[in-house]
């Protein structure tokens, strides 16, 4: 799903690379959880938020506000991206948002990956999906990029096509729009009408899909 522009690997924004923490110390532990539950990354332009493209980035931060850690999201240099760490039934879970458009968002997630010993099929990919209606998500495990360049991206970043991929829904244009101005556009008023309800479905969805796959696998006790 093409749409945004070829663009370098640098970060976007002031303060892509800021340490995470500020000047009061290291927020960020020195090392990685030793029982993660897995990366779930918000696929997008950082630069665009709001948009269609980016919805991905938008489930996230529903995500971090359905696991209390709406407020702990910190930009680290190191992978170029917004982190939250979250904590569900014992998992702890990296929750990141690319500070890099769509087409190099994979260098984050790869990043992100090494610094906290993830494999590729311990990564989640929420992503826009233009052959699907607004309001529907699927789960697929593994697969092609299917034209999406965020998730090509991360494909060549991560060498294995092994992430699991959260496809929201985002329908295709009408008349003679193009599909790069569509997806780069925001919501139009009816759509941000159902929004809200879309994100929270996308993410209630991909957090049950993430306890019935690795809950079983995790330390036993609730640590969350």
């Amino acid at each position: 799903m093409g749409g945004s522009g070829g663009v370098g690997d640098g970060g976007i924004g002031d303060g892509g690379d800021q340490a995470p923490g500020g000047a009061g110390g290291s927020w960020w532990p020195s090392r990685a959880p030793l029982t993660p539950g897995g990366q779930v990354a918000g696929l997008g332009n950082y630069g665009l938020r709001g948009t269609r493209h980016s919805v991905g980035m938008a489930v996230l931060d529903r995500l971090a506000r359905q696991l209390a850690v709406a407020e702990g999201w910190r930009a680290d240099r190191r992978c170029c991206a917004d982190v939250a760490l979250a904590v569900a039934r014992g998992l702890e879970l990296v929750l990141l948002k690319p500070r890099r458009f769509m087409n190099v968002n994979g260098l984050s997630v790869a990043s992100a990956a090494e610094i906290y010993n993830l494999r590729p099929e311990d990564i989640y990919l929420v992503h826009d999906d233009l052959d699907k209606a607004l309001g529907k998500v699927a789960i697929k495990l593994g697969g092609s990029a299917r034209g999406h360049n965020g998730v090509r991206s991360c494909i060549s970043a991560l060498h294995s096509n092994e992430m699991t991929r959260v496809r929201v829904g985002i329908g295709r244009p009408e008349g003679e729009m193009t599909v790069s101005s569509y997806v780069l556009a925001p919501f139009s008023a009816g759509e941000q009408e159902r929004l809200e309800q879309v994100l929270a479905q996308a993410a209630t969805c991909l957090l049950e899909h993430i306890l019935q796959r690795r809950a079983p696998a995790a330390e036993p006790g609730d640590r969350g």
